[in-house]
């Protein structure tokens, strides 16, 4: 049984919890209930943190993905799909993606393969290939720049004419 918790105390707890890491609504909304705050309190607690902006979904969302695509290397197929799971709306998720420069983006999906590469062990040019699609679809990135990458790569060592 959770202990219940008043708004005042809600509301202070919920400020020095987004105060230190930017965080989205979902993940405000669950700590909530889980320090036992009733629905009514969560609602008001909630747009208490908006209206001070101690919560802004579209910096979370700009944040979210620079941090996910340098430090994690993830492409932006898994990206939006975590930013969706937290119940960020598509227009912010999109601004969000605006963030991505693309040759960075680029970079890092190339570094990647060519890092998996060295130790992907396969019989076959096209096997290797196949592992090294599975790994980056894995990853989130589309298959378009996917592939654009494995073909460089091949093209690099010699294997296309």
């Amino acid at each position: 049984m959770k202990k219940e918790c008043s708004e005042n105390e809600a509301r202070n707890k919920a400020e020095a919890y987004c105060s230190s890491v930017e965080r989205c609504v979902a993940e405000v909304e669950a700590k909530l209930d889980q320090w036992g705050a009733t629905p009514e309190i969560i609602e008001k607690v909630i747009k208490h943190l908006l209206a001070e902006k101690y919560i802004d979904q579209k910096r979370y969302s700009s944040a979210f993905v620079r941090d996910k695509y340098r430090f994690n290397q993830w492409g932006r197929v898994k990206i939006a799909q975590v930013l969706r799971m937290k119940r960020i709306p598509a227009d912010i998720i999109n601004l969000g993606m605006e963030e991505i420069d693309e040759q960075e983006y680029h970079d890092i999906l190339s570094a990647l393969v060519e890092q998996k590469k060295k130790s992907v062990k396969a019989k076959t040019e096209y096997e290797r290939n196949g592992k090294l699609i599975r790994f980056a679809i894995g990853r989130g990135f589309e298959m378009e720049a996917i592939l654009r990458c494995v073909k460089q790569a091949d093209y690099d060592e010699g294997y296309m004419d």
